[in-house]
């Protein structure tokens, strides 16, 4: 018997766009996982980028925020979990003086019995 596996990645996030999109400072702007959506935010500070991303999953919910200040190198995940699904990510990520906004692609393994 051969065993083989097809590794497929499929996006689940939705980040405004179905891309990585660059965050300049101060410049807000909306993310969407499953039925959460809000808003995320960076700021440069001495001991490196502080990152605020809130989010509310209905109407009249309390909103939940995420703050961590990232380092070069460093990156943070927003997780919203699905029911039945796998979760919807994000991850925010800090290259030098870059910040990148991206969906995480989770990683899906198919193994077939030939």
């Amino acid at each position: 018997m051969l065993k083989t596996m097809l590794f497929a990645a499929t996006a689940f996030a939705s980040v405004a766009a179905a891309h990585a999109e660059d965050l300049a400072p101060l410049a807000g702007r909306t993310i969407e996982l499953a039925d959460a959506s809000g808003t995320i935010y960076y700021t440069k500070e001495a001991a490196g980028f502080r990152v605020v991303a809130t989010l509310s999953g209905s109407e009249g919910a309390a909103p939940v925020r995420f703050v961590t200040t990232l380092d070069d190198g460093q990156a943070m995940t927003v997780s919203v979990p699905v029911e039945g699904q796998d979760a919807r990510e994000i991850e925010i990520t800090r290259t030098g003086e870059v910040l990148v906004v991206a969906p995480v692609e989770p990683l899906m393994v198919r193994a077939s019995l030939d």
